[in-house]
């Protein structure tokens, strides 16, 4: 964390934090507990990290990297913003919080406050705050419910080709849904304990998810027709 300064109130005082590198967030990492209300704006898949392998959740905002679909008119997230937004440019460090002050969501002048004048918490690091300690909570959380999934066998890849009016098409390789067939053929044992667990909600969010998927293509369609800014 050579780059890192621990977050003070007196040496970060006048510290703004923005929301504008949302715009170039394309996918974003969820954590379980993240999924019923992701579920409702943004198409919930699942990626390999590129270094282990291993798989993990997120929020598809766009098709290509660098573009976020899912921005209103005034360039902000118009459904729930992920935890893993909310924190950029802040980490953990022991018991303190670090950050990366050429993060450029610490460098845009549109941004809000982190103090208010009294050096105490302003709303926007109250909300870094309360998304450090979801994603603290939900990580391991989310790897025991992916294992399960595993376990299970409920993990398939999901095909994502796109065909847009200017001629240009579109293939999304190596991501991952989860597979209806495979849970309702599960044994009622197994189906039984995804319930008990919680599991099960998790995954019709998961599934019903994917219905965004088209508005993203037509997101994406509007923009290249120059329909859209």
């Amino acid at each position: 964390m050579a780059d890192m300064e621990l977050l003070d109130s007196a040496r970060h005082a006048g510290l703004r934090v923005s929301a504008a590198p949302d715009a170039s967030r394309h996918f974003v990492q969820l954590v379980a507990g993240e999924f019923i209300p992701a579920a409702l704006h943004y198409p919930i898949l699942f990626a390999r990290n590129p270094h282990t392998g291993d798989l993990y959740p997120g929020a598809l905002m766009g098709l290509v990297p660098d573009e976020n679909l899912c921005l209103g008119t005034d360039g902000k997230l118009v459904g729930y913003r992920p935890a893993d937004l909310e924190r950029q440019a802040f980490y953990v460090s022991g018991e303190n919080i670090a950050i990366d002050p050429g993060h450029p969501a610490l460098t845009q002048a549109d941004g809000a406050p982190v103090f208010d004048i009294d050096g105490d918490a302003a709303p926007a690091l109250r909300r870094v705050q309360a998304a450090l300690r979801t994603l603290h909570t939900g990580l391991p959380e989310t790897e025991g419910f992916i294992a399960r999934l595993m376990n299970d066998k409920l993990v398939e890849p999901i095909d994502l080709s796109f065909q847009f009016d200017n001629g240009e098409s579109l293939r999304l390789d190596a991501l991952y849904t989860l597979s209806l067939d495979a849970l309702h053929a599960l044994p009622d044992a197994a189906a039984l304990a995804l319930f008990r667990s919680g599991d099960l909600q998790l995954i019709y969010a998961v599934t019903a998810s994917v219905r965004h998927i088209p508005f993203l293509a037509k997101r994406r369609n509007d923009r290249l027709s120059g329909l859209a800014q």
